[in-house]
């Protein structure tokens, strides 16, 4: 898996992997009993504190998409939710946003805002 986390963004580094974590598992590019890094593996990776990245470990767990075992690590559960309708819905969210003339960073504010409701 390739991670990406962008400093810069107004997302948390650590939402950031847990967003890249739960997208791979629904997408099927991680499946169950795979093992995510070490934490302090990734983090060097990624020049992130460890802390940062136990974290989104932990936020991970809670949500049930891995389980954290002693002497083996993060190792992915296999939950893995059906995107079927929610990537309709993102088409005609971005059809709609198309014909309303909204910029991609408008309609993410939108969907943001709308997350948080």
């Amino acid at each position: 898996m390739l991670w990406r986390i962008d400093p810069a963004a107004a997302e948390p580094l650590y939402a950031q992997l847990v967003g890249q974590v739960s997208l791979a598992v629904a997408r099927g590019e991680l499946r169950a009993g795979e093992r995510l890094p070490a934490a302090r593996e990734l983090a060097a990776s990624l020049d992130l504190n460890v802390h940062t990245v136990l974290k989104a470990y932990q936020a991970l767990r809670d949500d049930g998409m891995i389980e954290l075992r002693r002497g083996r690590g993060a190792v992915v559960t296999g939950a893995r939710p059906d995107l079927g309708p929610v990537e309709q819905a993102l088409a005609d969210l971005v059809a709609a946003a198309r014909r309303a003339g909204l910029s991609p960073e408008t309609t993410t504010t939108l969907v943001k805002e709308a997350m948080h409701r």
